[in-house]
């Protein structure tokens, strides 16, 4: 009796050791794609950013009507 307890006792804390190791892995990954994903999405901005900068770039604005069309820098300054 003692042993087949014992070997449960094993046999369990094995299983709850790769359940342990499996999750720490699957949130390391997890964590390492979502930092990966920001850094993305941050470099993707600053070039966007950067883009603008450039005199050939045209800025756009909605109308009432719905169409996008060159800013118009007169009505801006007022």
């Amino acid at each position: 009796m003692t042993a087949i307890l014992l070997r449960l006792v094993i046999i369990g804390a094995i299983g709850l050791l790769i359940y342990f190791g499996l999750r720490r892995i699957w949130l390391d990954w997890s964590n390492k794609f979502k930092n990966d994903e920001e850094q993305a999405r941050l470099a993707r901005r600053e070039r966007d950013l950067a883009e603008r900068q450039r005199p050939d770039v045209i800025d756009l604005k909605q109308d009432q009507d719905g169409t996008y069309r060159p800013k118009d820098d007169r009505t801006d300054r007022g």
